[in-house]
């Protein structure tokens, strides 16, 4: 945390990160960070969709834990959308593969899900 280009702090218990911009401080929740991300990605998709999102399937890592799941949902709120879902990254890779190659029957597939911190096999 030494080395990171904003601090971390607590607000009555509440971590934020505490970042200059425009010679303005400015402190932002995990959420508030999280929901930028998906506001900017909601923005793209409407853009090349030509129509307005309001509606959303986000995946999250297989590891995340309860609390974790509820920011990432109350980031997609933030951001204007309605969550319908999480879906652990694995899972969404076997839908998107499904979907891509349009294979009729059964088949049997391995996922690598080659994360940041992990390899998940599924």
């Amino acid at each position: 945390m030494k080395h990171w280009p904003f601090k971390v702090i607590s607000d009555d218990g509440k971590l934020k990160i505490q970042v200059k911009y425009k010679n303005e401080t400015k402190s932002f929740t995990p959420e508030e960070i999280s929901s930028m991300v998906l506001s900017k990605m909601k923005e793209i998709a409407e853009a090349y969709l030509g129509k307005k999102i309001s509606k959303a399937v986000i995946s999250v890592p297989a590891y995340f834990n309860d609390s974790q799941r509820k920011a990432t949902k109350d980031a997609g709120m933030i951001a204007g959308l309605d969550v319908l879902r999480l879906l652990n990254e694995p899972t969404a890779a076997a839908i998107a593969y499904g979907l891509a190659k349009k294979v009729s029957g059964e088949r049997n597939i391995l996922i690598f899900d080659l994360g940041g911190g992990t390899c998940d096999a599924w």
